[in-house]
């Protein structure tokens, strides 16, 4: 793999992956054609990518992953129920659009962090020791979303800070005062 120069440090090539205008996905790196479920397996292969319109070298890298997502939620388990799909559709054009996916994607990370965790701790474990891990499970489980939970009440407590000045601000354009 080749690398760039970056503030010193050595960092990894991006693997390109150019979309035809015929739909087609094709991986710069292995110089063959891809399928989405591939592109989804890179994705969970944690491999850093990028997809480009092979015309005008836009970035779709966003565009890709959301019919990712779309073909997942087409499919027979879907994650997001029609109530959360619309809230999240409400935060679009509102004033928290942009702090509601900082805090979607820091719990979604804290989420990730702790599933990361558990499977290499589960990784280290003897059947006998598996056995006292189920058993200490509630507490240690308990104390992850005590963390888990504590950020996201810190999260909560900056959105509604976030929302109380941007209405103060609002209010004071109109020559409000609160």
């Amino acid at each position: 793999m080749t690398t760039k120069k970056t503030s010193g440090a050595p960092k990894p090539a991006q693997r390109v992956i150019k979309k035809y205008p015929n739909r087609r996905l094709y991986d710069t790196d292995t110089s063959t054609y891809i399928t989405l479920a591939e592109v989804k397996q890179l994705v969970l292969d944690n491999q850093s990518f990028i997809v480009r319109d092979a015309k005008t070298n836009e970035d779709l890298t966003r565009s890709i992953l959301l019919q990712i997502i779309l073909e997942e939620e087409a499919g027979g388990a879907p994650m997001f129920s029609e109530a959360a799909l619309a809230n999240i559709i409400r935060f679009y054009g509102h004033a928290m659009q942009g702090f509601m996916g900082n805090y979607l994607e820091k719990n979604v990370q804290a989420i990730t962090d702790m599933q990361a965790q558990m499977a290499a701790q589960s990784k280290t474990l003897t059947p006998e020791a598996w056995a006292k891990f189920m058993t200490l499970q509630n507490p240690m489980m308990s104390g992850m979303m005590g963390n888990y939970t504590e950020q996201s009440k810190t999260m909560f407590e900056q959105m509604q800070e976030q929302m109380q000045k941007q209405t103060e601000q609002m209010l004071g354009a109109f020559g409000i005062k609160k």
